[in-house]
């Protein structure tokens, strides 16, 4: 069974699972307002990781002081990420029954903003590149995979390392979901009119629009025996991803996409022992609505449903992997944590969405994610009791 051995998580919020946990728990959130930032006309709510906190974690290992590579934010925050999940285990990184899975959308794109940077070489562009130095940072040299699929990036990952464990392939396999922002990615979004100047609002009725975070978190995962799980072991138990090519940006809205993959993934389950459906809810009108129907087409309206984009934003390929993170973590404190932001239902269909923290019942929780072109995914996680 395809058991999460341990993880780590860099936002806003904090440098470890824990310290972002905590601060969620106590309702705090990341988010911030920016105005003149990376030389754009326009205002903007997002959340962004300390690069002075991260370059110091990063200068904390020798090879970072010894090496004379230029690595990028988001090539230090993955790195930094690895390195504390890879602490908690006693696992050789270099070892070749070791995969490396890098999750991002944008990669080093900052390089494409103007004015030219000379600063790193044109290689550096390419999101493989990145992959190899995160991987050969550690001493591995077996092939990484880079996956990026829009918003779905992070949980493609995780089940890329699902079937590759499944398969005997390699023991171990290490996913890092990373993103950074830039120039290019926050005036991608102000061009579709989809970021909002406040904390967003999933789910809301007066919801206008997302936020767009930092993050970097790692996930480390083995295949275990069944009489080998431990009481408060995680499995991923089931992950799906369906593309419904409803349009290049918008969602369908028959929500048939993510319907299809919350139905393979709650196949065979008694939904009974869902806590809660992490939801992607970006706090954009369609989404929100898509995912609605998408909850109850699937017959799971009754199930608690949460977010947890107005803690960090909307954290691109990292989102998956981070919220999965917070997700799990959630199912092992035995609560749900509140929807920031969310306070009267702005969606056509009745949903149980959470507006305050609360003790959870039942030992499973599933992850959704939506993206552009119409992909969909959904991950399954129980809670071994």
């Amino acid at each position: 069974m395809i058991t999460l051995l341990s993880d780590n998580m860099i936002s806003s919020l904090g440098f470890s699972s824990e310290e972002n946990f905590r601060k969620m728990t106590q309702g705090i959130s990341g988010l911030a307002y920016y105005e003149g930032f990376f030389d754009l006309p326009e205002p903007f709510v997002a959340s962004m990781i300390r690069e002075e906190r991260l370059n110091n974690a990063f200068l904390q290992f020798p090879k970072a002081r010894k090496t004379r590579m230029n690595y990028t934010k988001l090539e230090k925050a993955a790195i930094v990420s690895i390195a504390e999940a890879l602490k908690k285990t006693n696992i050789n990184p270099a070892n070749k029954n070791v995969l490396f899975i890098l999750s991002t959308t944008k990669g080093n794109v900052f390089l494409l903003d103007p004015p030219p940077n000379k600063y790193y070489a044109d290689e550096r562009k390419y999101l493989w590149h990145s992959a190899e130095l995160i991987a050969e940072f550690f001493g591995n040299f077996n092939p990484p995979i880079t996956i990026s699929n829009a918003c779905i990036s992070g949980a493609n990952a995780m089940i890329a390392a699902q079937r590759a464990l499944l398969l005997k392939q390699y023991k171990y396999v290490i996913v890092v979901g990373v993103d950074m922002l830039s120039q290019f990615i926050i005036s991608g979004f102000q061009s579709f009119k989809a970021l909002s100047q406040s904390i967003c609002k999933p789910f809301d009725a007066n919801r206008d629009g997302l936020n767009i975070g930092e993050a970097a978190a790692a996930i480390i995962l083995a295949n275990k025996n069944e009489e080998d799980l431990q009481p408060d072991d995680i499995v991923l138990t089931a992950g799906a991803i369906r593309n419904d090519a409803n349009h290049i940006s918008g969602p369908s809205r028959t929500g048939e996409g993510a319907y299809l993959a919350l139905r393979h993934v709650c196949r065979g389950i008694d939904t009974a022992e869902l806590a809660f459906i992490n939801a992607h809810g970006t706090a954009t009108p369609y989404n929100d609505e898509m995912e609605a129907v998408a909850i109850t087409r699937a017959s799971l309206q009754h199930v608690p449903v949460t977010c947890q984009k107005g803690y960090f934003g909307h954290t691109l390929g990292a989102a998956g992997v981070a919220e999965s993170i917070i997700s799990t973590r959630s199912l092992r404190e035995r609560k749900v944590l509140k929807t920031y932001g969310f306070k009267t239902s702005g969606v056509s269909h009745l949903l149980r969405i959470i507006n305050k923290t609360q003790p959870i019942e039942g030992n499973r929780c599933i992850n959704m994610l939506s993206g552009f072109g119409g992909c969909n995914a959904a991950l399954l996680y129980t809670l071994i009791n």
